[in-house]
């Protein structure tokens, strides 16, 4: 009995100790990168992350930054995510020069750690044109003026008081300075790094993510409710790398490239359908056509700007069967190239439109659609020469002398024919019609008479 109750202990302690090392835990700090304007594809790389980070069970999370800002519904995603996160999130701006404005702002309010390098600045948090309106905050005393005024003040006032009240429920969320919070969004504020930590903006000041992990050692975090003790000192670090999905997303959310993959989606199965059987051009027009769908989805699109980029596209291809003298063509392109600009509704640094993109693309596209359409258009009106319809209009020589049927010499192959007309032996004659494998033919110079 004691040998049985020893080795049920002994199994036991190995399944126990096999269960712990089977684990996802790591006790290694997983660090995000996060450059340049804030959009669906930066949104997804840090979602992803920290997903990835929650599933090892990391101690930490960095998310280091340096943004001039982004889209709204981007930093959301990326704010909900930390929020929700099992796992510390520590932003720190970095390297010296860098900048969380706008959207970075947000984000380093929203994180359990703030931390900055020394000549780093943040701020500048005032929504900026959305829509075609302008979040930017009123002059003093303007507010009794429009009183009644439009509707998009009215707006402008709603804009601006909902990213208000957002930044101050971050600020209290996390025991940040609440006022300031709201200085940088209402009057557009600034701060550098020395003096955003000394006002309590951010928490901690580091040269290096290194240096960081040991200044925030033993600091006590709020994490879905629980207090956390933070035990970061000398943890091995490990990046998470940008991949594929993230150059893609990058690449098709570009304001300038979704107008040339709408344009090359449609080019592409026009060109199919016109010349069937040729399926590279289907295929590749079918993969743009629906890449340039989904980042209109997830892009603030205008929809007004989008109708006019297909109208232009349509005015394009049509120039090339109607005799418009041009009109079409012209209009098509003017079409285009407003519908480009009013594409994208924001005004936010990095997803602005390049006016050299868009109107050398109008131009490839007018003369590309113009060019391919035309020469689809010859080759539909050139004559056949092949198969039964070639055989109409063709010119042979009869075999022998016949008034009802008899026999003709047509491309050099014999054929049985029938005519209404007497037909001499050597006579020219041309094909009018066929029934199976019977010509029916008349006297070539009775035709052309």
């Amino acid at each position: 009995m004691r040998m049985l109750r020893t080795g049920l202990f002994v199994l036991l302690t190995l399944v126990s100790l096999w269960a712990l090392a089977s684990s996802p835990t790591s006790q290694t700090v997983v660090l995000l990168q996060l450059d340049g304007p804030i959009g669906p594809a930066g949104a997804d790389y840090v979602v992803r992350g920290l997903k990835r980070a929650a599933e090892r069970n990391a101690p930490l999370v960095v998310i280091q930054l340096d943004t001039p800002g982004g889209l709204d519904t981007s930093m959301r995603d990326i704010i909900q995510a930390i929020l929700g996160s099992p796992v510390p999130v520590a932003t720190y701006v970095a390297p010296s020069g860098a900048r969380a404005a706008s959207a970075g702002t947000f984000l380093l309010y929203a994180s359990h750690i703030a931390a900055m390098s020394p000549g780093t600045t943040l701020g500048a948090a005032t929504p900026v044109r959305i829509g075609g309106m302008p979040g930017a905050p009123e002059p003093a005393g303007t507010d009794d003026k429009k009183k009644g005024g439009s509707n998009d003040t009215a707006m402008e006032r709603k804009i601006l008081n909902d990213a208000i009240a957002y930044i101050r429920s971050l600020a209290q969320l996390r025991s940040r300075n609440v006022g300031w919070a709201e200085k940088a969004v209402r009057d557009a504020a600034s701060l550098p790094a020395t003096e955003a930590l000394a006002q309590n903006v951010v928490d901690v000041m580091a040269v290096d993510v290194s240096e960081l992990l040991a200044r925030i050692d033993g600091r006590k975090v709020n994490v879905l409710g629980q207090e956390i003790r933070l035990r970061t000192k000398g943890l091995p670090i490990q990046r998470f790398e940008p991949d594929w999905r993230y150059e893609l997303l990058t690449t098709i959310t570009n304001p300038n490239i979704l107008p040339i993959l709408m344009m090359l989606g449609v080019f592409g199965l026009f060109y199919e359908l016109l010349n069937p059987g040729f399926v590279l051009p289907g295929v590749i027009g079918g993969i743009c056509l629906v890449l340039a769908l989904y980042a209109s989805h997830v892009m603030p699109v205008n929809y007004a700007g989008l109708a006019l980029i297909l109208l232009g596209i349509i005015f394009m291809v049509a120039e090339a069967f109607v005799p418009s003298f041009g009109a079409l063509g012209i209009g098509g392109v003017i079409a285009f190239v407003a519908g480009s600009i009013m594409l994208i509704e924001t005004d936010v640094e990095g997803f602005q439109v390049s006016w050299l993109s868009v109107i050398s693309t109008a131009v490839f596209g007018a003369v590309a659609f113009g060019g391919v359409a035309t020469l689809a258009a010859r080759a539909h009106r050139r004559r056949i020469v092949s198969g039964r319809e070639e055989m109409i209009g063709s010119i042979g020589e009869a075999l022998e002398s016949f008034d009802h049927k008899g026999r003709v010499r047509v491309h050099s192959e014999e054929w049985h024919a029938s005519t209404t007309q007497a037909i001499d032996a050597g006579q020219a004659v041309e094909v009018t019609g066929m029934d199976g494998l019977t010509l029916t033919v008349v006297p070539a110079t009775t035709k052309e008479n």
